[in-house]
């Protein structure tokens, strides 16, 4: 039986395909928001993605801003949670997943023009399933900080069952 390969070696395998080319990263981009409809609503643009390290700008338009005219708190949320779990997959060895279990963010600033997630999330001993905290920071154009999320996931193997079921997708 031949082994899958994990969610984010196909995740990094399509960035390294598309990144380089003309338009690239917007197609690649393009690819996220479909497969992924909720973090496409904010029209995140990944800047960066390597094994642990994740850069991803969203740009302040209408439709994210609240009654203040800056960028909603929760779009802010979810461009944090992006960075931290596309950092954290593509670190991630084959066979293991991670399931979001809690999420905070403390806000520093009014959120305007184009603010960046950057997350950097060191793995834990992946041998003991358990939960991790791991931060994204989320500045301006300045480099000033706008808000810190801290995102907890539940880190572990995957299932039996799951994997059987992703095998059997994967060879139909």
């Amino acid at each position: 039986m031949a082994r899958l390969e994990s969610p984010g070696a196909r995740l990094l395998n399509a960035w390294h395909t598309l990144s380089p080319l003309p338009g690239g990263r917007w197609l690649f981009t393009q690819l996220v928001k479909w497969m992924v409809p909720y973090t496409g609503s904010v029209s995140p643009r990944v800047e960066t993605l390597e094994p642990g390290f994740a850069r991803i700008s969203i740009t302040q338009r209408r439709r994210l801003e609240q009654h203040l005219g800056s960028i909603h708190a929760i779009a802010l949320m979810n461009v944090a949670e992006f960075a931290s779990g596309a950092a954290m997959i593509t670190a991630l060895p084959a066979g293991y997943r991670g399931i979001v279990t809690k999420m905070s963010i403390e806000y520093f600033k009014k959120a305007r023009g184009t603010v960046t997630a950057e997350s950097r999330p060191a793995l834990p001993d992946l041998t003991v399933e358990g939960e991790y905290d791991f931060t994204s920071e989320i500045t301006d154009q300045k480099g000033d900080r706008i808000a810190r999320a801290t995102v907890r996931w539940k880190l572990g193997p995957v299932p039996a069952k799951d994997a059987a079921s992703a095998q059997q997708r994967a060879t139909s």
